[in-house]
């Protein structure tokens, strides 16, 4: 294989050379979740976004040397956005996965992250991710439309109910009301909900093994055939990384780094 040094090299040569695409050259239009997803990205009190994913974007796009500005999409309707050419880029937390790649291509991954089952500390069920008869009688709430909820319908269905909640946030609200027994979604977010005030009396339960369904990390999601992009962004990516600053972005973030993996 190429060092990364040539990749990269290479990479912002075919930047350059940009062609058939309807967006300036130095610009790069990034696609974002419209709800908050913290400590990824959340929306401040001065209106603009906040959190990891958005340092990390912003560390990747002074790499490049390009301008990226960010337009608020509901999730389902980023990969849409994408392939209808408003967008050159999702930047919103997407899980690199089979299903998706049919549709559209992904760069390197930016992190990784375990996936967690979480429920009251007062339950005293032992439960199993990897023994979905375990839940039995059990309601699960779960974000639709992410590979979660794929994971979820896909190894649970029939063995307890599913609830599936347009945002997270409100399948949490529905956790701590009591009217589901768990949620399931990555180390990441989890963590930092059961950090918070409102999910002190919540604890890990079950940790989900490697599954295909949930996918190879969290990457950017781009158009079909858009090589140079993956290829540029990808290197601003590695270069991120490996100079450190993904490291020193990460420690900005309270319990993060053992929530999330650095891509290698």
């Amino acid at each position: 294989m190429p060092r990364f040094g040539q990749i990269f090299s290479a990479a912002i040569a075919a930047a350059l050379l940009w062609g058939g695409s309807a967006h300036a050259q130095s610009t790069i239009r990034i696609g974002l979740d419209a709800e908050s997803y913290p400590p990824f990205f959340s929306k401040g009190p001065d209106g603009k976004w906040v959190g990891w994913e958005i340092d990390l974007l912003g560390a990747v796009c002074r790499q490049l040397g390009a301008d990226c500005p960010i337009t608020e999409i509901a999730w389902d309707g980023l990969i849409p956005s994408l392939q209808q050419n408003r967008i050159d880029l999702i930047w919103s937390s997407m899980t690199i996965t089979a299903e998706r790649r049919q549709v559209i291509d992904f760069t390197a991954p930016y992190h990784g992250s375990e996936t967690l089952f979480i429920g009251p500390k007062e339950d005293a069920t032992k439960v199993d991710c990897a023994q979905p008869d375990s839940f039995s009688g059990k309601v699960i709430g779960v974000q639709a439309g992410t590979n979660h909820s794929a994971f979820v319908e896909a190894r649970f269905t029939g063995k307890a109910e599913i609830k599936t909640y347009d945002k997270l946030d409100n399948a949490l609200a529905d956790l701590t009301a009591g009217r589901v027994d768990y949620v399931q979604e990555s180390k990441g977010t989890l963590g930092h909900f059961l950090a918070s005030a409102d999910g002190a009396d919540f604890e890990v339960k079950s940790i989900c093994p490697a599954d295909p369904v949930l996918g190879e990390g969290v990457g950017g999601g781009l158009r079909k055939g858009d090589d140079a992009l993956r290829e540029t962004v990808s290197g601003a990516i590695r270069a991120v990384v490996q100079s450190g600053e993904w490291d020193a972005i990460t420690a900005k973030y309270p319990g993060l780094s053992e929530a999330i993996t650095k891509p290698q």
